[in-house]
């Protein structure tokens, strides 16, 4: 009788020390120095726990990533946990994870420090909405002067989008975003200096903290496109736009205090230092993209990476083209739709963020902590509005509410609401009440993030990081348009109404631009036509 030499594939010879014949039969003599090999089930699956299949393993005819003899991906054995991965198969890494699964993730650990980042972007850029009150006092600015001083900071913003979100595209967003705080909390902490010095280096100052914070949504684009499927981008698109919307506040807020107690450029100082502190826990905490983070568990990596659903040419930064495609971006109307909404989006966000003090100051006649909270109100009411919308998104999403029809929602609530509420700040006669419907209008233009902004990721995913850096540089044209134009339009004609009436007019016109020409499936850039 003649015996065959069978052995299973799955085992690893390297764990055995020989091959021994005994008559007919191969027995095989164990390594006593090599690790005991992992228990098997009855179809002869290695099993890192008991009643757990290993999914990593590879066998011929699959890919998957290297293996250790333990069937872990390399980098992910340290967090592997029998006790409480033990029921997570590759199957339910496709299910919906719980609340308590989402808020504890790697990736909202992610976007809590992008939000953080975007808090400080934003502070850094507000203090200046404060302090311009009493430098314009000291040095006999008037408003027109005043809204240069104040667009310095956009001349800047104009010239990195570009650049910046060609950068994300081909080297990710972590290292660009933390070389973007590191500039811009330098300007911001050498504001004062440049001050004292001349008004050309504060000028420069404010236009460097400009150039520096172009980047910051292209990153958060990026990053929240490598680290959320698409049913979970609205939820983390909202609470990064929360940290934006509260720097607001707390630049708002703060900087008459910390002007009280360090002079006028004491909020500068302790603003600009923050950024550094945020960059050492980003440099050490995070990764461009999941499957490079450290700690991440694999239930959760195999759960974004499944849930997806992208191509390799999505999943893979663009690092093939130095020079984008601008003439094909630009050949499409649904590029045109998201340009023109945030084009209207700045112009609103600068006009109300840079002139809403001097307004409350100029018509109510409030003192200047006054007009700084009457201000700072209603971006809190948008970063709390922000993370509902985002939710109610994701969940018309998930309900079978087709994506370009869910964005149109979104742009829509955050446009025409936005335009309605400002027509009735006007007729506002307390400030109390001015700060209500100025607290409307900004709450409800939070749904836009939820339109134009996270519309970039789904009609270009591959140039996301250039095409929001294109809709950034019009729409800091714009900004620049709105905050100049608003000081001119007040000393000509002496009324801050008929300057948020146009506003109110232009925010109408750009929704119903948005509504005709937008889309929610990706574009097919290399057609014609």
């Amino acid at each position: 009788m003649c015996y065959s030499l069978s052995l299973q594939s799955s085992i690893l010879f390297r764990n055995r020390s020989s091959i021994n014949l005994h008559g007919d039969r191969a027995i095989s003599t164990p390594n006593p120095k090599s690790p005991p090999l992992p228990k098997r089930d009855r179809r002869g699956t290695s099993l890192l726990c008991p009643g757990r299949a290993a999914a990593s393993s590879r066998f011929p005819g699959h890919t998957s990533a290297a293996v250790d003899p333990r069937g872990l991906p390399r980098h992910h054995r340290s967090r592997v946990d029998c006790s409480s991965d033990a029921r997570r198969t590759p199957a339910a890494a496709t299910e919906q994870p719980s609340f308590s699964e989402f808020i504890t993730s790697e990736r909202v650990k992610v976007v809590a420090m992008l939000a953080l980042a975007l808090a400080l972007c934003n502070a850094d850029r507000v203090v200046m909405s404060v302090a311009i009150v009493p430098l314009s006092l000291s040095r006999g600015w008037s408003k027109s002067f005043s809204g240069i001083v104040q667009s310095s900071f956009l001349w800047g913003y104009l010239i990195s989008p570009i650049a910046g979100g060609t950068l994300v595209d081909r080297y990710g967003g972590k290292v660009i975003m933390a070389w973007g705080v590191a500039l811009w909390s330098l300007a911001t902490f050498l504001t004062p200096w440049a001050a004292d010095t001349s008004l050309w280096a504060l000028l420069a100052a404010r236009a460097m903290v400009g150039v520096a914070e172009g980047v910051a949504l292209p990153c958060m684009n990026n990053m929240v496109a490598r680290w959320f499927p698409p049913t979970e981008r609205s939820r983390a698109v909202g609470i990064a736009m929360a940290g934006f919307q509260l720097g607001n506040v707390v630049g708002l807020m703060l900087s008459p205090i910390l002007m009280s107690q360090g002079g006028i450029y004491g909020p500068f100082v302790i603003f600009g230092l923050s950024g550094f502190l945020w960059m050492l826990v980003w440099l050490s905490a995070t990764s461009s993209t999941p499957d490079r983070h450290p700690q991440i568990t694999k239930f959760e990596l195999e759960y974004i990476m499944q849930k997806q659903k992208m191509s390799a040419k999505e999943n893979k930064r663009n690092t093939t083209g130095v020079i984008p495609p601008f003439r094909r971006l630009l050949s499409k109307m649904p590029t045109w739709a998201v340009i023109v909404g945030n084009a209207m989006h700045s112009w609103g966000f600068f006009v109300l963020l840079s002139w809403m003090p001097i307004y409350f100051n100029s018509v109510y006649h409030v003192n200047l902590k006054q007009a700084a909270w009457f201000s700072a109100v209603p971006w809190s009411m948008m970063a709390f509005t922000g993370y509902i919308a985002g939710f109610w998104s994701d969940l018309l999403i998930r309900r079978g509410t087709s994506i370009t029809l869910t964005r149109k929602i979104m742009q829509s609530i955050g446009f025409i609401g936005p335009g309605i509420a400002l027509i009735g700040l006007t007729t506002a006669k307390r400030p109390l009440v001015a700060s209500a419907w100025l607290s409307l209008a900004v709450g409800l233009k939070s749904f836009s993030h939820l339109g134009f902004l996270i519309n970039l990721q789904e009609i270009a995913p591959e140039y996301s990081g250039v095409l929001h850096g294109m809709c950034l540089t019009a729409g800091t044209l714009a900004a620049i348009v709105g905050t100049v134009g608003a000081g001119f339009f007040v000393e000509l004609l002496g009324s801050f109404q008929g300057f948020i009436l146009l506003t109110a007019i232009l925010y109408l016109l750009s929704a119903l631009f948005y509504n005709i020409y937008s889309t929610g499936e990706r574009v097919d850039f290399d057609a014609t036509g």
